[in-house]
């Protein structure tokens, strides 16, 4: 298994190298984008809207951290949810997902509370940079460890980086505080005219003048260099000090 873990790891680094291959895997985002690809998913009957990739990493890292709290900001359908909460079911024990979302549309909150994985989720509706709601997170997470942090709400730069100043301190030394949708600043310009965030204004910005400040977080290369297709490259930040 050592051989086989080496291996791999240089394989990772050897596609990490591939610049044609990332560009090609970038215009692969591109182009399926049209096509709302990451919409077509589910995870135990909710839909995810995730990359495949996405979801097999994130169930990865649950695995190996094994967290006591699972926060996640940005419920809309709930999959991620689903699939945090199933993930913990496995690994067994009192883990719990506690869900923040701005408005959590009744028919959603109602299929997410029907659900058999209901026991292990919480749900919180208001903004996830409100400081009362920020102040019931850190509660629940108060005294329980791990604690990984999944941010997806409002994409904006400052939105993002108001997160992460109120998040990122619930997590744990060896675990993850992972930010989505940072491809947006690798999209065209005039992809999102519907929307407050686009090049520029994006997660992927508001996590590069985050990492500025905090020393606690580094970006996770190899899981960048696997993955290669994902909504979230530099977005897996991993916590290497207390």
């Amino acid at each position: 298994m050592d051989e086989f873990q080496q291996r791999n790891r240089a394989k990772i680094q050897e596609l990490g190298a591939d610049r044609a291959l990332r560009e090609a895997s970038t215009q692969w985002i591109v182009d399926s984008a049209r096509h709302e690809y990451s919409y077509h998913f589910s995870w135990l009957g909710r839909p995810i809207i995730q990359y495949p990739q996405d979801i097999v990493a994130l169930q990865e890292i649950i695995w190996a951290v094994k967290p006591e709290i699972i926060v996640e900001t940005g419920i809309a359908h709930g999959g991620s949810l689903i699939l945090s909460a199933s993930m913990l079911e496995l690994i067994g024990g009192a883990g719990r997902v506690v869900g923040v979302d701005i408005e959590i549309r009744p028919h959603n909150r109602s299929a997410i509370e029907a659900h058999p994985m209901a026991k292990r989720i919480t749900l919180i509706e208001g903004s996830s940079i409100d400081g009362g709601i920020a102040a019931q997170v850190r509660a629940y997470a108060s005294g329980r460890a791990p604690v990984l942090v999944i941010l997806d709400s409002n994409h904006t730069h400052e939105h993002v980086r108001r997160e992460l100043e109120l998040y990122s301190p619930l997590v744990s030394k060896g675990s993850y505080l992972l930010v989505f949708d940072t491809v947006i600043d690798d999209m065209p310009a005039g992809s999102f005219l519907n929307r407050p965030w686009g090049q520029g204004n994006n997660p992927k910005t508001a996590v590069h003048e985050f990492l500025k400040t905090n020393h606690r977080f580094t970006i996770d290369k190899e899981m960048n260099n696997k993955l290669l297709i994902s909504v979230a490259p530099d977005g897996y930040l991993k916590c290497i000090a207390d």
